[in-house]
């Protein structure tokens, strides 16, 4: 099992950030890879759960599941169900920290999963640069005060 982790700062109150994450169907609301999401059974997004499916914007679809989701912690972890990644066993987590100093925002996303080992370099690039950082800098210019 392998590990990906990704932290940075947003200069911007950890309230505003996790009002643009809190919502397990709004990734294309504020990352640059997904196009459509929708969430399966029409339950709430919010329902601990629920399914996610959608679609990236290269084409490939992924449905993932919300594990837990935590206002007073401003943390959510989720599964993925399916996906053309090639991991197994996937669960990340999203967490905020408010930064006292400066009303800043310390964001940390990580995933652990399995994959073949001869994919491991590859995925944790691919997820740790190309999903977890650049939803960090869509953040950053989304939540900018």
């Amino acid at each position: 099992m392998i590990k990906v982790y990704t932290s940075s700062v947003i200069e911007a109150p950890a309230d505003a950030v996790w009002a643009r994450i809190r919502d397990f169907n709004g990734l294309p609301s504020w990352t640059p890879f997904v196009a459509e999401s929708r969430i399966e059974g029409n339950q709430p997004a919010d329902r601990i759960g629920c399914v996610r499916n959608f679609r990236l914007k290269d084409g490939g679809m992924i449905r993932e599941q919300l594990l837990t989701l935590s206002d007073y912690d401003y943390q959510c972890s989720y599964s993925i169900l399916e996906s053309p990644l090639g991991v197994d066993n996937y669960i990340a987590t999203l967490k905020l920290t408010p930064v006292t100093d400066g009303n800043r925002t310390f964001a940390e996303w990580w995933a652990e999963f399995d994959c073949a080992p001869d994919r491991e370099a590859e995925l944790s690039r691919a997820i740790g640069q190309g999903v977890f950082q650049a939803g960090f800098d869509s953040l950053k210019t989304l939540v900018r005060r």
